[in-house]
């Protein structure tokens, strides 16, 4: 069985675990917030240290050092390898400093001397409680990525799940404590947030020291490192700057909009994040650090058949779960947020969004996918063109769809640039690989959308036939409402790829069936 398979099925199931616990996560919010003013501001609040964190962290960062990572590794040796990383580390930790000094003197400034509506102020106050979140989860998303580079996947990936526990515990104990109004409590969940970059950034370093790192401050101003993943960092860090700015202006404007917009937005999200983080990104997160070492050694066969099928191990996955996302929208967030005050009407908002979204989620891991086979040859430029294009484009959708479709508006935009992205990636890497031979990936995408339309069609009649029959009252029923349709649909799927040989499906079927037959011993 494939390396490709083994590690980011080892990646996935950590990332299950993570992803289930956020899914927790967002339903203990759902129940405690609703989708409110309250919400809404505090989600607004979370994109901002979010957004340095994908800035520096987990994109342009870690997508320009780990390929200079791996290089130093194979061309200089280990000492030279970690002497690299704490310049880098060193050089990470000063700029986010200076950018958190810098949120919290401006906010503080702001909050004297302007006059906001009471939404808006608690907005304000609550990103300077949670700025500091950056250079915490900064830092721990530069030791995953130097371990997913040492070839550790499953423990790196456990640290979210570590920062979702702190999270949830925060809404549990601590924001009961600090008032009976929800605009009160809703502080404890912004400790919460940088209790938990503290432990996902403290459970990362016992792995790394075992395996020979140790940190020690490195001048970043001169060193040759440092300067060498500054320069591929310029081009992704201004597509990844539009992305987050995008992000930052769509869901401002939404916040203006209507008080429910931002958090049935960002709920929708989480349902989305599930599946695209249990695969997608565990697949892409193996993909770097692994076509980086192929481009390194001039393995260029093997780098493009890697990529194609990664792509197809993505493409069967998640485009059945496009499908049922899309066709169990309602029943899925009735199960997991209804209750307390979060009420129908949220839940309808919240599906209408998740419909739109739905699609989106094949093109989000394609182009996650696409994205680090550039970044893996040291090409940022030609992802930062595509992605800043597309990024203006999404602006001016999202304001247009949200004037008159509120969140669905949101999720609609973004399902159309993030299509046009993978497309326009899609295009580039073909070009830039001439011998990459699609054949086989497109007569597979032909079954897996065949084998998407029977199981849509098959998990909306289930689903309204189990309506029809059993209902959708209390927990079994609400449970059945989900699990029933989407057992059904998905058995219908494999069918229909295995009667077509799709390659991707068949490896995949015949993992899961090893690891069952061995008690899913170790491979």
């Amino acid at each position: 069985m494939s390396q490709m398979l083994k590690s980011s099925a080892a990646m996935a199931g950590a990332t299950l675990v993570s992803r289930v616990l956020g899914l927790v996560r967002e339903m203990v919010y759902a129940r405690f917030m609703g989708n409110g003013w309250v919400a809404s501001a505090f989600m607004l609040a979370f994109q901002i240290p979010n957004l340095f964190r994908r800035l520096l962290g987990e994109g342009a960062l870690t997508a320009a050092f780990i390929p200079h990572f791996k290089e130093k590794e194979k061309t200089e040796g280990e000492e030279a390898m970690w002497e690299s990383a704490n310049a880098v580390v060193s050089g990470l930790v000063a700029v986010c400093a200076v950018l958190v000094g810098a949120v919290i003197v401006g906010v503080t400034m702001a909050l004297r001397l302007g006059e906001f509506r009471e939404q808006t102020e608690l907005m304000l106050r609550l990103l300077r409680w949670m700025i500091p979140y950056t250079l915490l989860v900064c830092v721990a998303a530069v030791c995953v990525g130097m371990l997913n580079a040492r070839g550790r996947f499953f423990v790196p990936a456990l640290g979210a799940s570590v920062l979702n526990v702190v999270m949830i515990a925060s809404v549990l104990w601590w924001a009961p404590r600090l008032g009976d109004q929800l605009p009160q409590q809703v502080y404890g969940l912004a400790y919460g947030v940088i209790a938990a970059g503290v432990a996902q950034a403290a459970f990362q370093l016992p792995s790394l020291m075992r395996c020979g790192w140790c940190y020690r401050w490195v001048a970043p101003w001169r060193n040759a490192s440092v300067r060498v993943v500054l320069w591929r960092m310029i081009p992704t860090t201004l597509g990844a700057a539009a992305f987050q700015l995008n992000v930052v202006i769509t869901q401002g404007f939404g916040f203006m909009v209507g008080d429910t917009v931002v958090a049935s937005f960002q709920y929708a999200v989480r349902l989305l994040e599930l599946p695209q983080g249990l695969f997608g990104v565990s697949m892409a997160s193996f993909l770097l650090p692994t076509l980086a070492g192929m481009a390194a050694e001039k393995r260029h066969a093997e780098f493009r058949s890697t990529l194609v099928r990664g792509l197809s191990h993505v493409m069967v996955v998640n485009a059945l779960a496009s499908v049922l996302l899309g066709v169990l929208a309602v029943p899925m967030v009735r199960l997991l947020f209804e209750g307390g005050l979060f009420q129908a009407a949220a839940t309808e908002r919240v599906a209408s969004a998740l419909r739109f979204l739905a699609p989106a989620l094949l093109a989000y891991s394609g182009t996650a996918i696409l994205t680090r086979a550039f970044y893996a040859v040291g090409d940022t430029k030609v992802p930062m063109q595509i992605s800043v294009f597309c990024l203006a484009a999404n602006t001016i959708l999202s304001i247009l769809l949200a004037l008159s479709l509120k969140e669905s508006g949101l999720a609609l935009a973004n399902t159309l640039t993030s299509v046009g992205n993978l497309a326009l990636l899609g295009f580039a890497l073909r070009k830039k690989f001439s011998k990459l031979d699609p054949a086989g990936f497109v007569e597979g995408a032909r079954w897996v959308v065949l084998a998407s339309l029977v199981a849509g069609l098959v998990a909306w009649g289930v689903g309204a036939g189990w309506g029809w029959w059993v209902g959708g009252e209390g927990f079994w029923r609400k449970l059945g409402a989900v699990f029933v349709p989407a057992g059904v649909a998905a058995a219908a799927y494999f069918m229909i790829l295995i009667r077509g040989r799709m390659a991707a499906a068949v490896e995949m079927l015949e993992w899961v069936w090893r690891r069952v037959g061995r008690g899913g011993g170790a491979n």
